[in-house]
């Protein structure tokens, strides 16, 4: 071990130099590491811990080293020079851990099981014991007792530990990863709570069954000013109070870069939000060694001007608002549009088309398409729908009321054959290239059919409104009341929730749940 170089890394640290220091402590005990558990053990850079080993020259043994016997010993010489390696901040909620081991070994199991990370969409996996230290946080902090907890995206799990610490707490999850929704609905199923599963891609809105109705939010989103800025503005929209509500936001950055987390700071400041607190290092992660595997934990409380600064800015941060991927923000790159083929003539234009292109032809955004029916009744439609926003496609073809949708990809439909098994009772769909052809059919004839056609028409409506009216033009006999409750019964996840939000995975149960209902209104007239 080169004693000097050590001592030079950590001189060049400055006062950073407890990092290393903690580093050199915890290898001075003899016992084998792996990088990425160092980085994560002491939340230091992955370029910071390789700058100490070089210097060190551990033994090492596949992916693991250690300090031989006599440079454990040099380590300890060279930490009592001074006053150590310290102690670590404290953790405001390390004393309440203990007594939720069980929930760490449930949510171990959980994350273990979850679906793969996908590295366009920035997810990094926390570990158990971060995730139940945010439900353990929110409750020794706040009050939750029928309180609302909207989890901004959730990749993490998170809302499954709160569940499981504070069953009273109501908690729902917005994201935009299809895989996530089905495996927390399969898991909150499984453990006996219940979690409200919405689909979102937040650069199109939130949705509006979780728009001010939560006391409280919890995010982790891509580390960029603009993710940042995106997710936190969706999760004060989902405030029901802003004057009481909080933000929960994990973010994290390098000790070698303070000047992107300046401009993440910068763009919490533009949303006029105060920073209650904030808490080191408080998140660890299986992976993002380039920022030490490590984030902190801010709560942030909203002012008088934060909706007036959010709506101003939530429509303006685009589509580019991650670290990697089509959509990242490195990516962002003029582009030449998509083009109209020959003999298609739309009625509008959705989406972000060239801007010579047709220009006495309407145009909507791809956020306004969602957010409301189009005034008008077009034969024909015309939908640009941009790398990375793939899984908006089926929204806004079911958003859509003309008889021929033509559809501008940025390639070829990734699911060609579950997009057309998902949307058949209303498109006959097919696709050349990047181009989607969908042609309404016409509605089925028999009562589920009718129904569930019924249903998807009015997509923009809410769903538990338009069943329960479908149900009691199919059978007259049933009253208000009786549709409802069959509703409920059959489709407990249908409440209060239009159909551009459900998850694909409940999409698919919806016509099987139509039948389904029709069969019990049968049964409640005899």
């Amino acid at each position: 071990m080169d004693g000097e170089g050590v001592r030079k890394v950590l001189a060049d640290s400055g006062v950073d130099a407890r990092r290393f220091r903690t580093a050199l402590a915890l290898l001075c005990e003899g016992d084998w590491w792996t990088l990425a558990g160092l980085v994560r053990e002491t939340a230091t850079s992955r370029r910071g811990i390789e700058s100490l080993l070089r210097e060190m020259s551990p033994e090492r043994s596949g992916d693991r080293f250690r300090l031989t016997p006599e440079q454990a010993a040099a380590c300890r010489e060279l930490l009592d020079e001074d006053a150590g390696p310290g102690h670590a901040p404290a953790d405001p909620v390390a004393h309440l851990l203990p007594r939720h081991a069980g929930v760490v070994e449930v949510l171990e199991r959980l994350i273990a099981g979850a679906p793969r990370g996908r590295h366009v969409l920035d997810h990094v996996a926390a570990t158990p014991e971060t995730v139940v230290r945010r439900a353990l946080l929110l409750g020794a902090r706040f009050w939750l007792r029928d309180a609302g907890v909207l989890c901004v995206g959730d990749h993490d799990l998170t809302s499954l530990a709160i569940k499981l610490i504070h069953p009273e707490a109501d908690v729902t999850v917005v994201d935009v990863d299809e895989r996530i929704l089905a495996y927390i609905d399969e898991q909150a199923d499984r453990l006996g709570v219940t979690v409200r599963t919405r689909w979102a891609d937040l650069r199109l809105g939130l949705p509006p069954s979780v728009r001010e109705r939560a006391d409280l939010a919890v995010t982790d989103p891509p580390y960029t000013p603009e993710g940042v800025g995106l997710f936190v503005a969706r999760a004060v929209e989902g405030l029901r109070d802003p004057d009481r509500g909080r933000v929960l936001l994990a973010y994290g950055a390098s000790e070698r870069t303070p000047m992107l987390a300046l401009k993440v700071q910068e763009s919490l400041h533009e949303l006029n939000l105060a920073y209650e607190a904030m808490y080191p290092d408080f998140n660890r992660y299986f992976g993002a060694e380039a920022i030490g595997s490590a984030a902190d934990l801010y709560v942030l409380r909203p002012t008088t001007k934060t909706r007036p600064a959010v709506a101003a800015r939530a429509g303006r941060y685009g589509t580019a608002i991650y670290t990697k991927g089509p959509q990242s923000v490195e990516s962002r790159s003029p582009a030449a549009g998509p083009a109209l083929p020959e003999g298609f003539e739309p009625g509008v234009l959705v989406g972000d088309w060239p801007k010579g292109l047709s220009p006495r032809v309407p145009r909507a955004r791809l956020s306004t398409w969602l957010a409301k029916p189009y005034a008008a009744a077009p034969e024909r439609v015309a939908v640009a729908v941009p790398a990375g926003m793939e899984a908006a496609l089926p929204r806004l073809l079911l958003a859509t009321r003309a008889g021929h949708v033509r559809v501008s990809l940025a390639g070829p439909p990734d699911d060609l054959a579950g997009l057309t098994a998902l949307l058949s009772p209303v498109y006959r769909i097919t696709a050349e290239g990047p181009v989607l052809d969908a042609v309404r059919t016409d509605p089925a004839r028999d009562a589920p059919g009718r129904l569930l056609r019924a249903i998807l028409d009015h997509a923009h409506g809410k769903l538990a409104n338009t069943w329960r009216e479908g149900l009691i033009r199919a059978d007259a006999g049933l009253t208000k009341r009786q549709a409802r409750e069959i509703v409920a019964r059959v489709a407990p996840w249908a409440d209060d929730v239009t159909v551009l939000e459900l998850p694909a995975h409940r999409l698919r149960d919806l016509p099987a749940a139509v039948t389904a209902s029709l069969t019990a209104g049968a049964g409640a007239r005899e």
